[in-house]
């Protein structure tokens, strides 16, 4: 099995990764990073930031237009806060409205509330703020206090958008001079960004209360597009929202909250959802569609996840042993799923495959899934001094050809000998499944990882984007030809000038093999 005891040694104190090329990552100071970094190398100190002004409820009444009505009072607390809002101002509204309404209501809201503490003590997570709430079940490691909240990049084209601490939202391309920046009234606690597959415009947002989309042309020279661009799609109960996917086509968007057990299935066109309800689970927390469309797979804040297929729209139900699914991640061709577990250091592996004789789009689900990679915490001796890496990993990301394999490791943020690193594998999925260690991800000295994403037409390799806990936002590129190429040498990757000595000896291990059947 994979282990970290196989990984070459983290990079000494002042080295940063550069690239990967003739199957070894390439290091140099940060004067070679500055250097080699391309336009899209982008830097937002968190200092720049001002976080978005949260209003205390308490002193919210001084600011609200007393003379509207008790309807619209009702109508304006149940969209900011659902029934228990609704409740409150009916009840606290006793001179407007018959005695025996507002002391129903206020009987029905106390009900309410033990109701809602007892199923608080079944889901803990429930008893959170929203913002504690997207903190604690979002891909970014320390998401509350990253300059950065959420990456993406565009499908088909070099640019990427952006969302900052400031809940503003920034997209660049280095073909244009023009960064527009998006803001609305809504747009609070980004807790992810996508953009819609096969569109030049539209960027979906997972807010703290609804969905975006925005629609920003690509030719426009606008900096600060009008909120009118912006489509808002709701839905009771369904916040805040922590994660969003789009469909391989484009004809679909599913976003998860883990104060909703239903995942809500949304045409952006019709602006309407259709809600998959399954009861267990207290909530879905996290959704990552296959590139094949065949599957979805929706974590939830217990010890159970389950995997959907898109033809039928049915599911199969996977229990955890320690924990909840923390992150998962689809191979190219939708066959293969990797996923990590709360409270446990290792990636585990479910294999979908095609039923002999059954109609097109059915699939045969696994019985178990397998463990394929052992993230046990390893101590590495450095000229720096010991350093110990490994642990539960806060998120995954698997290149689009299938070969580079990223897995962010949470370390511990207490202990300076325990960083936050970016374990890379070597992968293949075809004939046969097998990982291979690749080494170690690091920036700048003092900075973590917080956020990876992978460039989705990188056509030398892999590209990886990395944001940092100092707001950079770098590309370390990998280098190599894709499996199903002949190799024309003995390395798979093109040549660098002086390229640094390192020991080959990891890059022939075979360490992982999984024969499909």
């Amino acid at each position: 099995m994979c282990s970290l005891g196989l990984f070459p040694p983290p990079l000494p104190s002042g080295q940063t990764t550069l690239c990967e090329s003739n199957n070894e990552l390439l290091s140099g100071t940060d004067d070679c990073l500055k250097q080699t970094s391309s336009p899209l190398s982008l830097y937002f100190p968190r200092e720049s930031l001002k976080p978005h002004c949260r209003t205390d409820s308490s002193s919210k009444a001084a600011f609200l237009d007393h003379s509207e009505t008790l309807w619209m009072r009702s109508a304006a607390a149940w969209y900011d806060a659902g029934l228990t809002g609704l409740l409150d101002e009916i009840a606290n509204s006793s001179t407007e409205v018959p005695k025996w309404l507002s002391m129903s209501s206020g009987c029905a809201r106390a009900l309410l509330q033990r109701a809602s503490s007892f199923r608080g003590s079944l889901f803990p997570h429930l008893t959170l703020s929203s913002e504690d709430m997207i903190a604690e079940f979002s891909q970014v490691l320390n998401w509350s206090d990253c300059a950065v909240r959420a990456f993406a990049w565009h499908p088909h084209t070099d640019k990427c958008a952006v969302a900052l601490l400031d809940d503003s939202i920034k997209i660049y391309n280095p073909k244009s001079a023009t960064a527009p920046t998006l803001k609305h009234r809504l747009q609070r606690s980004v807790a992810a960004v996508q953009w819609k597959p096969l569109c030049a415009s539209a960027l979906a947002v997972a807010c703290q209360n609804c969905l975006l989309v925005w629609h920003v042309d690509p030719c426009s020279l606008s900096t600060r597009p009008s909120s009118g661009c912006a489509q808002v799609l709701s839905h009771p109960g369904h916040s805040p929202v922590t994660s969003i996917a789009w469909s391989p086509s484009g004809s679909l968007l599913v976003s998860a909250s883990p104060m909703d057990t239903a995942i809500m299935v949304w045409d952006v066109a019709a602006e309407s959802c259709v809600p998959l309800q399954r009861v267990g689970g207290g909530g879905v927390t996290f959704l990552s569609w296959s590139p094949d469309g065949s599957h979805v797979l929706a974590a939830t804040p217990s010890t159970l996840f389950r995997v959907w297929e898109t033809r039928m729209w049915t599911c199969e139900r996977w229990p955890c042993l320690k924990g909840r699914c923390q992150s998962g991640c689809w191979s190219p061709d939708g066959s293969r799923l990797l996923f990590t577990v709360q409270g446990e250091t290792v990636i585990y592996a479910l294999t979908f495959t095609d039923t002999p004789g059954a109609p097109s789009g059915t699939s045969k689900g696994p019985k178990a899934a397998a463990v394929v990679a052992d993230l046990s915490e390893t101590t590495f001796t450095t000229p720096d001094g010991d350093i110990t890496i490994g642990g539960e990993a806060q998120s995954l990301a698997w290149d689009p050809r299938g070969e580079r394999l990223a897995v962010l490791l949470k370390g511990d943020s207490q202990a300076a000998d325990r960083p936050a690193v970016i374990a890379m594998f070597k992968t293949r999925t075809s004939p046969i499944f097998e990982l291979l260690p690749c080494g170690f991800i690091q920036g700048e000295p003092g900075t973590e990882p917080r956020l990876m994403q992978f460039h989705p037409n990188f056509q030398n390799g892999a590209l990886l984007t990395v944001c940092w806990s100092n707001g950079r936002i770098t590309h370390v590129p990998f280098f190599f030809l894709s499996a199903g190429v002949p190799h024309l040498g003995l390395s798979g990757s093109p040549s660098l000038s002086h390229p640094q000595e390192r020991s080959a000896d990891y890059a022939n291990q075979t360490l992982y093999t999984e024969l499909i059947s």
